[in-house]
Order: structure tokens, then C-alpha cells, then sequence
């Protein structure tokens, strides 16, 4: 028996008060006395109240508390106030002091954004849209007070890096769900650097040997990229000087994340993306000198390196709706490598490092601070429908936050801001509802253009109504904007209810007609004759007269309850259309806490092959569906329904072959096919279902689907290929991308 380490109770007490007196000193901002004495009541209690309690790595619960107060002041840059909710904010959690024990210490303000931590985190119970459900109640919250979220963000940060002390399922369910949920809410509250370290450490959970590479690869390439830096940036230090700029020049390596999401988007190797690095220049400069002389300096950077044309991005003249100001251009640097320079005020990147926080310290550029209000109004309005289901809702949301901004106008000049890829309908639902389910057409620039058309920035649009129009389904097809999507659902459903008390009436005179009634029991033998979900569907279909009613003639009446004459049989062809592309077999997993041997199918949107890394998703009719854990819907599984994911893993077999895509392109060459499936079939003896091969303009690509046995086989297979003269990329395919089944 192993014998737990013993505990310095001595050496942890002055551990902890280290960490508290270093929490004070990166209070910088002068506190008054009240403050002081409160940071030091709320620092006690906690102390107190989590005495008895440790972490999974066995540390005192206390470093925890502490832990997200000093990320909130020192990579936030909240205040005091802030400090006490950090320390308080899982007393009341975890803990017998209540809400109103806090309100009587530390007041109103403390109390109510204690009141927003608690009621997100919420208590966990087994339902499908959990998840959704409590970061509802998390936005909810955002509307009274903003650093609620900064809080939650700061908290979930902490953990993120202290998720070593997890088990395996655990760390995959928290780094899925700061990827889904956290980390783009961090950017679209404008804190940089938090939802740029969010997102590597997910990476790091949810695809660790990738990870790995291209961490190595950054630190390998370190002293390379310095010296390049050095090199580009002495022409300009110089003329800076010359023109009396006080300025500051960093170069800063792109996220690991971001690296990762490039190399997968463009299906290139990490020694080919040029913009690995950015140069940032830092002036200091007052608040109405700002503009001209981030363009100054942008002047002295093209004067000694051609810009692209098309990579010029100005967010100086207009900010983007989280805050963000910067100018970023891409320049033409030695060597013949594009290099990305960003120039922005100390203001604009401390603002784009800590987000709305830092505007408190800027008071003066209350625009900015607008622009938040104006995302918390439609987040309400989003919210403000009790119907809407929790998960379309975070589907909608994720939309907005993930898109980045166009400025169109109205036919009076004034902005409107929309995400990229929004429609003439997404602007007509951005000025009113009515207007948006009255739209026909729209005039962008005086041409006339579809309601599908995308819009694009500078744009000036003018709709076209007519009362006699009426949102269609199709219309779902049209938006992108969570607003607009909203209001059609809205529509269509009220729509559907009119269509479906019609129906119902109909139902109702046929049932009558034939000595029937409508109660319970009837309608579900209904509802089940006809193969639909709910009463409401059922009418509906009446209605718009998809049923016909003629089939109630093969229903028998007995004791007043109703049966059809003849027991429906499944459709085997569709439940045989079902499995076809499914393969499974129960020798080659283990599933579950226990690793025991259960039925499943491999999901056909990741096509998983024995090596991978895997999980089991039990679905609601389809049993246990094993993913990859890089599947393009991991992520939302694990993070939307975290309690039907169970473990899984390969057991050792070489008798079965399974489907894998390879994708490769390469330099047309004569022989190069033959070269390729010489390899696949003689050299490594691997069958080929299918091959396809393209060439245009002396570049060729090319599609295999072989049966391998596993990621070794797959792997050395992919080896070989890329030695094939010629061959510049080979990579495995995923298989469709399409919504995975719940």
C-alpha cells in the first residue's frame, strides 16, 4: 500500500499568504482603506470556508480562489470589487454560507455578481441541452453585470491550467467545452490573450501529439525567427527615431491554435505557413493624435517594404464591435517572406490584449463602451424568446461570435455593423422584424439584388417590402445572423400553429364521422400510424394536406379505443439503407469505466480506424457511436452532452480492414499514378476500393479510399506516398463532415 505523501500544514500557510500579499501587490490602482479591508474579510472567509477542502492535484482549495483574483486583475485588469467575487465566488457552491451571509458582509453589488457565478455553474443535471442551458443563464447575467463573464473566463482560465490533475474524460469534456463555449467568448469580449491561451491548451487535450509538433517546432524555429526580426525591423527603428515616435516593437508568434487551424484549413505543413509571426509597433501617442500617427508610421513601413494590397486591414477608422483597433498590413520583407505588421496605440493594445476591462481606464472613448451595449441588447433579444430551444440558440450565438464584421449603410448614410457573409434579408431583420418578414427584394448600390444576396463592407442597401409577403422556410437557408434566424423560426412557428388548429378541426369532423373520439390513447395509435413526433406535427400535416384521412377506414374500433387493422412493419430496405455504411464489430473495442465488449458503430463523419484515439457517444436510436476525438463534432458532443460520452478503445486485430481516404497532390509527372499505386498494391500489399485523379495546368490531385487495418498500416502507407517523386502533400481524408447523430 502506497503511503500518501505527509502534509507541511506550516510550509502551506505561508505558501498561501505569498500568493495572497502577491495578489495585492498587482493591485497597482490605488485602493482605499474599505477595499483593503474588505479584500482581507473576503480572503479570510474563503480561508476558512475551504480550510477542509483540496484540489485533485492535492493542493489546498485556496490556491484556487487566489489563483483567479490574480488573473483577473493582472490579465484582465478588473478591480477590487473583482478581487472579492474571485475569492468568494465558490463559497456559496461548495460551501453552508449563503448568499445573504455575503450580501450582509460585503453588500448588494458583491452579492448579485456572486449570484450570476453560482447560478452559471449551475446544477448539472441529465438533460440534452445542459451545456446550453446554464450558459443561457450565464448571458442572462451579462446584462446586469459584464464581469460576471470576466470572473467565469478568469476561473475557467484556471482551470484550463490545472487540468493535468484530470483524468483522461474529464480533461476532453473541459477543453471541448472551453473551446465551444469560452474561448469565443473571450474574443468577442475582446480579451486577446486569454482566448488565444484557451485555445492552445484545449488543443492540448483534445489533439496532444499535435500539440506537441508544433510547440517543438516554435521553439526549434525561435532563434531563426528572432534574427529575421532583428533584421527587418533596424530600417525602421531608425526612421521611427528620426520622426520623434516614442514606440515600443514586438515580435509575436501566431497561437499554437491558430497555426494548427491554418495548416488543417489550407492542408499544408507547418514549414510553409509564411505568417508564423507578426510584428507588432506600440506608439505612444494622446487619445486626438491616435489615427494620423498610426498611418505615419504605416508610411514609414511601406517606405522600405511593398504591402499587399489586399492584406491591408484598417480598424482604426472603424473598430471592430469587440473593441479591437489596430492597422494591420502584410509587407514584402528580405528574403521574399511576407511579414504581417499590426501598428496600434499603448491604448488600442492594451484594449486588445484585456478587452472591454481596459476601456475603464479610458473613459473618454465611450463609443467603444457603446458597442458592448449594443451586443448585450441582442443578446437579450435572442434570449427573450422563452421558447426557443437552448441548443439552436448556442448554434445561433456561436454564429455571431465567431464571425467577423462588415460596415454596410442605409439609404441615410447611417453604419450598421453585420457579420461577414450576412444577406440583404440579415440587414432587413437588423433594422425591424416587420420589415424582415415583409421583405421581397432588396436594392444594393441602386441594383436590384435577391434576398440571398451577400453583402459586402460599403455597401449602402434599401429594402423592399410588401405586406402580402410572409416568411418561408427556405428563408432559414438565406441568414446568418442569429437575429434574423430568430425571427423567421418565430414566424414559421406561428405559421405552423395556425395551419396546425385548421387541421386539427378537420381531424376532429372526420373522427366524429366515424364515431371516434379524440383522446389520448387515439392519438398516440395516430400518431404512431403515422410515423410523427408530436400532436402538434400531426395536425399540421392535416392541415396542409400531407395525411390523408382516408387511412382511418384501416383502423378497428374496440371498447371505444382505436387499432390499425394490421401492425405496421419497419421498412427494412431504410433500416438496411441505415447500416450499410456502418461497420462494427464487437471483438475490436472496449467501451465504458469497465472496458467491457458492446455492440457500437463507427461514425461516418470522422471515419474512425483502430489506433485512433476514440470515444463512444450513445446515441438515441442508433446505440453507441464511436468518434474520433478530432472529429469535426467532438467538440460540441462532448461539450452539449458530456454524460453520454463513454470511453473506448481499441483492442489488438489484424484480421479486418477498414476504409480510409487519402488525399494527394503533387506536380503532374508522366508515371506518377503508376508510381503511386504500385506502392499501395505490390510494395505494401494494400487493396484499393476506389481511385481518382485530376491534373490542371501540370498540378495534379488525387482521391484513394484503401483498406488498412489500423493507424500504423495508414501511416506507413502515407510515409511512402510522400517519398513518390513529385508528391508535395499527402493526407488522410475525414470522411464527410456532416452533422454527427444524437
Amino acid at each position: 500500500m502506497i503511503t500518501p505523501p505527509t502534509i507541511d500544514l506550516e510550509l502551506e500557510k505561508k505558501e498561501i499568504l505569498k500568493r495572497y500579499r502577491a495578489l495585492l501587490r498587482s493591485l497597482k490602482r490605488g485602493i482605499d482603506k474599505k477595499d483593503k479591508l474588505n479584500i482581507r474579510k473576503a480572503f479570510e472567509l474563503s480561508v476558512e470556508a475551504h480550510k477542509e477542502m483540496r484540489r485533485k492535484s492535492g493542493e489546498p482549495y485556496i490556491y484556487h480562489p487566489i489563483a483567479v483574483a490574480q488573473i483577473a486583475v493582472s490579465e484582465v485588469g478588473l478591480g477590487a470589487t473583482s478581487v472579492v467575487c474571485a475569492l468568494l465566488h465558490d463559497v456559496v457552491e461548495d460551501t453552508d454560507i449563503t448568499l445573504e451571509e455575503i450580501r450582509g458582509m460585503f453588500g448588494d453589488k458583491v452579492a448579485s455578481i456572486i449570484d450570476g457565478l453560482t447560478k452559471i455553474s449551475g446544477v448539472f443535471d441529465q438533460t440534452s441541452s445542459l451545456q446550453a442551458e446554464n450558459f443561457r443563464k450565464m448571458l442572462l447575467t451579462l446584462s446586469d453585470d459584464v464581469r460576471v463573464i470576466l470572473l467565469k473566463l478568469a476561473d475557467r482560465l484556471h482551470n484550463m491550467r490545472t487540468l493535468d490533475s484530470m483524468a483522461r474524460d474529464k480533461q476532453l469534456k473541459i477543453a471541448s467545452e472551453t473551446l465551444y463555449l469560452y474561448a469565443p467568448l473571450a474574443h468577442r469580449l475582446g480579451l486577446n490573450a486569454i482566448k488565444s491561451e484557451l485555445e492552445d491548451l484545449s488543443l492540448k487535450y483534445t489533439e496532444p501529439e499535435i500539440y506537441d509538433s508544433i510547440n517543438q517546432k516554435l521553439k526549434e524555429t525561435q532563434r531563426e525567427r528572432t534574427r529575421y526580426i532583428n533584421k527587418f525591423t533596424v530600417p525602421i527603428i531608425h526612421d521611427l527615431k528620426e520622426n520623434g515616435f516614442d514606440f515600443e516593437i514586438k515580435g509575436r508568434s501566431k497561437s499554437i491554435f491558430s497555426i494548427r487551424t491554418k495548416m488543417k484549413k489550407q492542408g499544408i505543413p507547418f514549414e510553409e505557413i509564411y505568417d508564423i509571426f507578426a510584428i507588432r509597433i506600440i506608439v505612444r501617442t494622446p487619445l486626438e493624435k491616435e489615427k494620423s500617427d498610426c498611418w505615419r508610421v504605416y508610411s514609414i513601413v511601406t517606405d522600405f517594404y511593398h504591402p499587399n494590397p489586399d492584406r491591408l486591414r484598417d480598424w482604426v477608422s472603424t473598430p471592430k464591435a469587440n473593441g479591437y483597433e489596430s492597422l494591420h498590413t502584410t509587407v514584402m520583407g528580405p528574403e521574399g517572406k511576407w511579414v504581417e505588421v499590426q501598428i496600434r496605440t499603448e491604448r488600442m493594445d492594451e484594449i486588445a490584449e484585456k478587452g472591454y476591462a481596459a476601456h475603464w481606464k479610458y473613459k473618454e472613448s465611450s463609443s467603444q463602451e457603446n458597442a458592448l451595449d449594443e451586443w448585450i441588447k441582442k443578446i437579450r433579444e435572442l434570449l427573450e424568446n422563452p421558447e426557443s430551444n437552448a441548443l439552436d440558440f448556442l448554434d445561433d450565438f456561436k454564429l455571431n461570435l465567431f464571425a467577423e464584421e462588415i460596415f454596410v449603410f442605409t439609404p441615410k448614410g447611417e453604419l450598421i455593423t453585420l457579420p461577414s457573409g450576412a444577406t440583404a434579408l440579415d440587414f432587413s431583420y437588423e433594422i425591424h422584424t416587420k420589415i424582415g418578414d415583409h421583405c421581397i427584394g432588396a436594392k444594393v448600390n441602386n441594383k436590384l439584388v435577391p434576398l440571398s444576396y451577400a453583402l459586402k463592407s460599403g455597401d449602402q442597401v434599401e429594402i423592399l417590402t410588401s405586406n402580402k409577403q410572409m416568411p418561408k422556410e427556405d428563408w432559414l437557408g438565406y441568414v446568418v445572423t442569429a437575429k434574423a434566424k430568430a425571427k423567421i423560426k418565430n414566424a414559421l412557428k406561428d405559421e405552423k400553429k395556425k395551419i396546425a388548429e385548421e387541421g386539427k378541426e378537420v381531424l376532429e369532423r372526420k373522427l366524429d364521422h366515424l364515431k371516434i373520439q379524440l383522446n389520448n390513447n387515439n392519438l398516440n395509435e395516430l400518431l404512431a400510424y403515422y410515423k410523427v413526433p408530436s400532436s402538434l406535427e400531426l395536425y399540421y400535416r392535416v392541415g396542409k394536406g400531407i395525411i390523408n384521412l382516408k387511412d382511418l377506414k384501416d383502423f378497428v374500433k374496440e371498447k371505444g379505443k382505436i387499432k390499425p387493422k394490421t401492425a405496421t412493419q419497419p421498412d427494412k430496405n431504410s433500416l438496411e439503407q441505415m447500416v450499410s455504411n456502418i461497420r462494427g464489430n464487437t471483438n475490436m473495442l472496449v467501451i465504458g469505466e469497465d472496458m467491457q465488449k458492446i455492440d457500437y458503430k463507427l461514425s461516418p463523419c470522422c471515419n474512425p480506424i483502430p489506433g485512433d484515439d476514440v470515444f463512444g457517444f450513445i446515441t438515441i436510436n442508433e446505440g453507441i457511436k464511436i468518434h474520433r476525438t478530432n472529429c469535426p463534432n467532438a467538440i460540441q458532443l462532448m461539450s452539449n452532452y458530456a454524460y453520454r460520452i463513454v470511453k473506448a478503445k481499441w483492442t489488438s486485430q489484424h484480421l479486418i480492414s477498414f476504409l480510409a481516404g487519402i488525399s494527394i497532390k503533387g506536380i503532374d509527372d508522366v508515371g506518377i499514378v503508376n508510381n503511386i499505386t504500385r506502392i499501395i498494391s505490390s510494395e505494401l500489399n494494400v487493396n484499393m476500393r476506389s481511385i481518382s485523379f485530376d491534373s490542371d495546368n501540370g498540378v495534379f490531385e488525387g482521391t484513394i479510399m484503401v483498406f488498412v487495418h489500423d493507424t500504423h498500416h495508414l501511416t506507413e502507407l502515407m510515409k511512402k506516398l510522400k517519398k513518390v517523386k513529385g508528391v508535395l502533400t499527402v493526407t488522410r481524408i475525414d470522411g464527410n463532415t456532416g452533422s454527427a447523430a444524437s
